[in-house]
């Protein structure tokens, strides 16, 4: 039985190397989603927290200084907030990115790998029957002997 060899392993390689980088890369874009829409939770719930504080310090006395100082917190809070709604958005379309990479690299390793199975079936095919070629010559040299002799 004469062994199998693929002539595209060494581009198999290449792909499933790059599908693993690719699937790397995206868990780390999935990652730093996670924790960019962590933390503008954080930042909404204190802008939350905030405009309760100056809600409930109008109920009572009525403070200008202390008003203005927590308007500008609130300010600082909500520009805070406007630039984690758009690092989430930055960071959904790096991993909407990241993700159609991953989904193209492991698309293009099943391709070689689909390949080398037709391949391995095909050889596997023809090993076999030249196996069942030999048996069925051995098989009439021994009934060729046997005819021969009385």
């Amino acid at each position: 039985m004469k062994r199998f060899t693929f002539p595209l392993r060494p581009l198999g390689v290449i792909r499933a190397h790059r599908e693993l980088r690719a699937r790397e890369a995206f868990a780390a874009a999935v990652h730093a989603y996670v924790k960019a829409e962590e933390r503008l939770a954080v930042v909404r719930a204190r802008v939350a927290e905030l405009g309760a504080l100056l809600a409930s310090g109008r109920r009572d006395r009525y403070l200008a200084a202390d008003a203005a100082g927590f308007l500008r917190v609130y300010r600082t809070e909500c520009q805070a907030e406007a630039a984690a709604e758009r690092a989430v958005t930055e960071a959904r379309a790096q991993m909407t990115q990241r993700r159609a990479e991953y989904l193209e690299a492991d698309r293009r390793l099943k391709i070689v790998q689909r390949l080398e199975e037709k391949a391995r079936a095909r050889h596997r095919h023809d090993v076999l029957r030249g196996e069942q070629a030999e048996h069925d010559e051995f098989a009439g040299f021994r009934s060729a002997q046997r005819a021969a002799t009385p």
